[in-house]
């Protein structure tokens, strides 16, 4: 216990260990214990009232419940417009887009198509061997040649 209470003195600036420089019997270096040791706390002297607290915690509920019910209401009412929106899209294009009859064709003047007036395109015959710079080199091929 005595090694706790010198190094709380020296926290503390009133250790019997001081030169009067201030340094430390050790030439200025501090002990492993000194640096361990927090200063006291300083008592919180401002009294607690609970039902002070009570009543503030009560009025922030009150205003996190209000606002979600906001939030909540607000959603709602984007959902509805929305609905209302794709509703008067639907009629609209139900609208738009009545079903028309097709013409029928004349058959009095049938369809006769007319020959074309391009050339016919001429044939040409496959290329079934390989060119000389896409052949695999190796060195049998090269002997026998």
């Amino acid at each position: 216990m005595e090694p706790l209470k010198e190094a709380r003195n020296r926290v503390e600036g009133s250790s019997s260990s001081d030169n009067s420089n201030g340094r430390t019997s050790d030439g200025g270096r501090r002990s492993p214990t000194n640096c361990l040791i927090k200063p006291p706390v300083k008592k919180n002297t401002i009294p607690i009232d609970l039902k002070l607290r009570a009543v503030e915690r009560a009025r922030f509920a009150h205003q996190v419940a209000e606002k979600r019910r906001l939030i909540k209401q607000y959603k709602m009412e984007r959902e509805r417009q929305q609905k209302l929106e794709e509703e008067e899209e639907i009629k609209r294009l139900r609208k738009e887009l009545i079903p028309k009859a097709q013409l029928m064709p004349y058959f009095d003047r049938p369809f006769v198509p007319r020959r074309s007036e391009k050339q016919p395109t001429v044939p040409r015959e496959p290329k079934f061997c390989i060119p000389r710079h896409k052949t695999i080199k190796c060195c049998r091929c090269h002997a026998m040649t």
